[in-house]
């Protein structure tokens, strides 16, 4: 049995560190989900402009598609701690200047654009540095958990964050920004307070190479193992399916006569699941080969989206949305731990962020072509398409000894 699963795993809860890093996360996430939420409301309240809203919003996306491979690269060569405390200081800082410049009456968009670009440039360094650093903090065995309590934090956020967020704005236009500003530095305590080292011990270089070459090395470490670049490639094309299913689903409730809260619960449905799919990825991921598990993701996911088209009511929708949500977090959890678990320590930052830009372009992609591919087809038929799309994904991994074969280690 391999390194992965022949350990059992311990109680997560219990270990100090785990138990630091996840609370500081769930703080800062809720904070951000907070903020995510609030700050369109006050693009609109201020400019009166949903297109600068959206603009404002992606502009995230934006900044991780050019900055990711480069943050991966600085997550590797820079102290990870350091790195993700600095970060979260300057989130915290750049974040509290907006209710400060609301206080006395200057707050414009030009500081909402440059908050909004400076803060994607941190949390994406942020997020290369913490990917990368999970495994120093726990056991190899205890992977599956941790991810699967990291994404089961990400979905419960996604359950209630929307009603909180709107208690929090209904309560004054401020609360989100000023939660998720002290959000950060509750972060930094958090991560202050963790013992573990982030990372292993690195034999110092007299010559340092350069940026693009550090760059180059990950990507070619990457492309030289089949399975990581194999799975990694069908995530992107599963991705582009994602990006444009979210404003299909949107499409298709509305055509039911589904009303705004209807088409949320929709959603609500979709983050149930994915919560259900995190619970059970721990055990899953132990009992079967990574391989079994990807291939299943995507006959499930194949078979259960021609069912968006097919509902005759929005309510069944959310039972779609649901059963598709469940296998995703399966899957991801099961490769991730693959990936941070045969990643040597100096190149995770570099891998991680050469495939979640891969992965968030293709995604970035579909949500951009999906209106005018509705416009020309129409939500149903494409729905159709989109489906045959992820048959062709399932056949792709089916026939694909190298997926079929994919155990938790090489």
């Amino acid at each position: 049995m391999d390194n992965l699963t022949s350990m059992s795993p311990r109680n997560l809860w219990r270990q100090r560190d785990f138990q630091l890093l996840v609370s500081g996360r769930l703080v800062s996430q809720l904070g951000d989900q907070l903020q995510f939420l609030a700050l369109p409301l006050l693009v609109v309240a201020l400019t009166g402009s949903a297109t600068q809203a959206g603009v404002l919003l992606g502009l995230q996306t934006v900044v991780y598609l050019v900055f990711g491979l480069v943050a991966g690269a600085l997550a590797d060569r820079w102290d990870r701690k350091a790195t993700m405390i600095w970060c979260e200081i300057g989130r915290g800082s750049l974040t509290a200047t907006i209710p400060i410049a609301a206080a006395f009456g200057v707050l414009g968009m030009p500081q909402l654009y440059t908050i909004a670009l400076l803060n994607g440039v941190l949390s994406t360094l942020f997020g290369a540095a913490n990917s990368s650093a999970l495994p120093n903090i726990v056991a190899k065995s205890d992977l599956p958990g941790a991810l699967a309590a990291v994404g089961a934090i990400s979905s419960g956020l996604r359950v209630a964050g929307a009603a909180v967020a709107g208690l929090a704005y209904a309560a004054g236009r401020m609360v989100p920004f000023v939660y998720n500003a002290a959000s950060f530095f509750a972060s930094v305590v958090a991560l202050r307070s963790i013992r573990a080292s982030f990372q292993e011990e690195r034999a110092k270089s007299a010559s340092p190479r350069l940026l693009v070459a550090e760059i180059g090395h990950g990507l070619a470490w990457l492309w030289r193992n089949p399975v990581i670049r194999t799975l990694a490639l069908l995530d992107a094309a599963d991705k582009l399916r994602y990006g444009a299913g979210y404003l299909l689903i949107i499409i298709l409730a509305q055509g039911l006569n589904a009303n705004p809260t209807q088409v949320g619960i929709v959603f609500t449905g979709a983050a149930v699941g994915a919560l259900l799919g995190s619970v059970l990825a721990p055990a899953l991921t132990r009992r079967f080969r990574l391989g079994a598990l990807s291939v299943t993701m995507l006959w499930v996911e194949a078979l259960a989206f021609p069912f968006y088209a097919l509902a005759p009511t929005w309510w069944l929708l959310l039972v779609v949305a649901f059963a598709e949500s469940v296998v995703s977090p399966v899957y991801n959890v099961a490769l991730d731990s693959y990936r941070l678990s045969v990643t040597p320590d100096g190149l995770r930052g570099r891998v991680t962020g050469a495939i979640d830009t891969l992965t968030t372009g293709a995604a970035a992609l579909g949500t951009m072509v999906s209106g005018a591919l509705i416009a020309l087809l129409g939500a149903p038929a494409l729905t159709f398409v989109l489906a045959g799309w992820l048959m062709l994904l399932a056949l792709v991994a089916t026939l694909s000894r190298t997926v079929r074969t994919a155990t938790a280690t090489e």
